[in-house]
């Protein structure tokens, strides 16, 4: 079972790939739209305006419904670019079951088991998340990210080995652990939209982006979602450290940078709803979260500290 499941993920790293490549074709179609699809770029579509909330967002006048076309138009490879992500996310979740299975607790032990979890739940983060907002002209953002995780899980060690005596405490690991990958994969497309914020401008500058406010919308219920599921993260991890180590908290590097995303994160939820704050405050605010979503990942790679071990 070990060797499907590698052979698993081997084939849904190779799908990841693909579905990375479709979805830049599909915004790039969408990019050449007047020449692709015929459609004149008129006002920004409707579909941008609904179930948004924000105070930023009723400081601009609300746009026209001329065009719902464009942004939301698809094109040859958008529906090949989903199906694709979708059998991508499909493989490599059967690849960690059975990688599960095999070592009879959560696929987290090592960097190794991370970063195929993290990458996979990114996909899964994103297609969650565009089954009800149309967003698949920036999927390449989180699925180019998925693709690197993956990539570098390919060049880590998959070996199964013996655990430290600190991780064999089975439902917490698969807990903690997964809830924190869990968490990430949903904070990606919310970076993913804060990029496209970034780009896109509160005047809406390309016609072929969701509009500013759908981008909003999209990072708001994100982290409104992953949020919780972070600081539930957090009081767990905090919880395993007292078996563990005899204290709650000791700032460990891995705690602190935990700590500091989890405030990034309510700093954001704070500023997004401030006239001052609003806007493009906030979408740096998510850039930074996923740089220190990052840091947290990969931190006990450059920092001494009680979470070294096995790459966690």
């Amino acid at each position: 079972m070990a060797q499907a499941s590698a052979l698993l993920f081997i084939i849904g790293t190779i799908a990841t790939a693909i579905g990375f490549a479709a979805h830049i074709g599909h915004a790039v179609l969408l990019a050449n739209g007047r020449r692709v699809l015929g459609i004149a770029p008129v006002g920004r579509p409707a579909f941008a305006l609904e179930g948004v909330t924000g105070s930023f967002v009723t400081a601009h006048a609300p746009a026209t419904a001329a065009e719902p076309e464009l942004a939301a138009s698809p094109t040859p490879l958008s529906r090949l670019a989903t199906l694709v992500a979708l059998v991508a996310f499909g493989l490599l979740l059967a690849s960690l079951v059975m990688r599960g299975i095999v070592v009879g607790r959560g696929p987290y032990g090592n960097l190794y088991e991370y970063s195929v979890a993290f990458g996979t739940s990114i996909i899964g983060g994103y297609l969650w998340l565009a089954r009800r907002h149309a967003i698949r002209q920036i999927g390449f953002i989180p699925m180019g990210v998925a693709l690197g995780l993956l990539l570098y899980a390919s060049s880590l060690p998959s070996a199964i080995e013996e655990l430290v005596p600190a991780l064999k405490n089975p439902p917490l690991l698969t807990i903690h652990v997964g809830l924190a990958v869990l968490s990430y994969g949903i904070f990606a497309t919310a970076f993913a939209a804060g990029v496209a914020f970034l780009v896109q401008g509160t005047a809406d500058r390309f016609a072929w982006l969701p509009s500013h406010r759908t981008l909003d919308e999209v990072a708001y219920r994100a982290v409104i979602i992953a949020f919780p599921v972070f600081a539930t993260m957090i009081v767990l991890g905090s919880w395993w450290a007292s078996i563990a180590w005899s204290r709650y908290w000791g700032w460990d590097p891995k705690e602190t940078s935990a700590l500091v995303t989890w405030l990034t994160y309510a700093i954001y939820l704070h500023a997004r709803n401030q006239r001052r704050w609003a806007g493009r405050p906030s979408a740096l605010l998510l850039v930074v979260g996923f740089v220190m979503v990052l840091v947290t990942y990969s931190g006990s790679l450059w920092f001494s500290g009680l979470h070294a071990y096995s790459g966690l």
